[in-house]
């Protein structure tokens, strides 16, 4: 015999429920403003990478392998210019300005939509925000997975590096030799990764055994110049 059950006892319990779901936001939902240097750098880092559906995914590990690789290569343009390299050379700019080392170079600049506009200000264009806005909406269907946490990871990283200087452990930091070349170790650059693609000059492409393929990108290092 199928049990009853009372609805009209369960109404408070599912009132209740309802409140609560919607009353609890997933961390995504605070999201930092591109406006703000936290969101500016966490929109480059989701910018560069491939979510689930994407071309290049691979898995949540990979991607977030990726963002943290990304945010890297950004800090040694910045503070960890390799002997007998100059800032300028590798980064197009002397500064020590996070912003700077991003925009650099205008909209088809270093990093390819994020520039400043004519007033000056860090701006990024708009199949970027659109993309990114369109990853928050898929985030914010159901219960919080893979998307929120890939959102999450970029502006955590973002977070804590501006706040704290604090970087997660760097994977490519003990590459020695690449392309059967002495190496200086860490990421100075990354280009989508295909073979026709590479940054020229004394940039060295990261073999797969070193973990130089990630989230779609081929990271590269440097040719090391001094014993």
């Amino acid at each position: 015999m199928r049990r009853c059950v009372n609805v009209n006892a369960m109404v408070p319990y599912l009132f209740v429920v309802v409140i609560t779901l919607l009353l609890t936001e997933p961390a995504w939902s605070e999201w930092p403003s591109p406006a703000t240097a936290h969101g500016y750098v966490a929109h480059l880092l989701v910018n560069e990478v491939p979510f689930p559906g994407e071309r290049g995914y691979q898995s949540e590990a990979n991607t977030m392998a990726a963002m943290e690789q990304l945010l890297m290569v950004l800090n040694r343009r910045l503070r960890a210019i390799p002997p007998g390299y100059t800032q300028q050379q590798l980064a197009a700019i002397r500064t020590d300005q996070i912003l700077e080392i991003i925009t650099v170079g205008g909209e088809k600049g270093q990093f390819d939509g994020f520039y400043r506009n004519a007033a000056g200000q860090p701006v990024m264009v708009p199949r970027v925000t659109e993309r990114i806005a369109n990853l928050q909406r898929i985030a914010g269907t159901g219960q919080p997975g893979t998307f929120a946490r890939l959102l999450d990871h970029a502006a955590g990283l973002a977070a804590a590096y501006l706040a704290e200087d604090a970087l997660p452990e760097d994977r490519h930091a003990g590459v020695r030799s690449a392309q059967n070349l002495p190496a200086t170790g860490g990421g100075y650059s990354w280009m989508t990764d295909e073979m026709r693609f590479h940054p020229g000059g004394n940039f060295l492409r990261i073999a797969d055994s070193d973990q130089g393929s990630l989230g779609g990108n081929r990271f590269f290092t440097l040719r090391r110049l001094e014993p």
